[in-house]
């Protein structure tokens, strides 16, 4: 009686269903992998340039740092998918390849969180300030946490076990997992709307450089990128499992280069040329004070300074004044 090859080979197996981009060839996957990898090697070596220059002039934009981490994220995501096509056996590469494409983009989708938020706060104070939408974003961050974390570890059981019952279950949690992360992608553009929807508040203020408006066009522009990609992962994740030699449209390569990854080098494009670097920066000390007008200048707060310290400083400068009128 013959066996299945699989159970011959022993684990991890190989994947019995079709994948988005499909299994990796050398004609045509590494050339385009290779195109790419120096896109994003190109994007990495800015984003570090950039955030180092801005750090030697007291400049703090951390999210150029994490920019730099996930291009480098993809640099090694493509290593990967070259070696995947010179050695299409090696089911570790395979693995090691389709965890990376799902879990860089996670940085992009709390970048633009973050972004809306500010946004939110600079129109609307009152709103973006409370403490109930702080909680409500630290829950979502330790719910993308655990998600990855479930993510990763049920690609690796489903590469480890031939039982259907482990299969299935998960298959469930990797669903749950990436509807999650399309739910949080979506609060962006949500926060983005509940912004523009309520009338300014009279304590609005403005922060980094150039007008508000450009930074909601930016920030809606990378918000539909994103959630182009996201959707799309999750919406053919929910499609039922297809066989290997029977791949669905979404399964082609076309459609992985062009809706995972092409969309991504947008953002990364529109960030540069928007030069996010100064139009999203904000004083250091800002969430301790709840204000974007905690510190004027350049020249950023310390780490430990609190609101009473701003205070204190407003009067000490006060009483100088008076003792130089008298």
């Amino acid at each position: 009686m013959s066996q299945n090859p699989a159970q011959i080979q022993g684990p991890p197996y190989p994947s019995r269903t079709a994948g988005v981009g499909g299994l990796p060839t050398i004609s045509l996957d590494i050339p385009i992998s290779s195109v790419l990898l120096a896109i994003y090697l190109f994007f990495a070596l800015y984003n570090q340039i950039l955030f180092q220059l801005n750090r030697r002039r007291k400049h703090k934009f951390l999210f150029s740092w994490v920019l730099f981490g996930f291009c480098m994220c993809r640099v090694l995501t493509f290593i990967l998918r070259i070696v995947w096509a010179t050695q299409p056996h090696n089911v570790q590469v395979a693995i090691a390849a389709n965890i990376l494409v799902n879990a860089g983009i996670l940085l992009l989708y709390i970048i633009n969180y973050l972004f809306a938020l500010r946004i939110l706060r600079a129109r609307q104070p009152e709103v973006g300030w409370n403490r109930a939408l702080h909680y409500f974003s630290v829950f979502f961050y330790w719910a993308m946490g655990i998600s990855i974390c479930l993510v990763i570890s049920m690609v690796v059981v489903s590469s480890y076990t031939l039982k259907l019952d482990l299969l299935h279950a998960a298959r469930k949690i990797l669903l749950a997992g990436l509807t999650i992360f399309t739910i949080f992608t979506a609060l962006a553009p949500l926060i983005l709307a509940t912004s523009l929807g309520l009338k300014p508040s009279p304590r609005a203020e403005n922060f980094g450089k150039g007008d508000m408006r450009l930074k909601i066009i930016v920030c809606g522009l990378s918000c539909a990128l994103a959630l182009l990609i996201a959707g799309f992962r999750c919406g053919t994740s929910w499609e039922s499992p297809r066989p290997r030699d029977n791949p669905a449209w979404y399964d082609n390569k076309a459609a992985f280069y062009c809706f995972e990854f092409v969309p991504e080098i947008m953002i990364l494009v529109l960030f540069a040329v928007a030069e996010i670097h100064l139009r999203f920066h904000v004083p250091n000390g800002s969430s301790k004070a709840r204000s974007y007008k905690a510190v004027e200048g350049d020249e950023p707060m310390r780490l430990g300074s609190r609101e009473s310290d701003v205070t204190a400083v407003g009067e000490e400068a006060e009483k100088d004044k008076e003792m130089e009128d008298v």
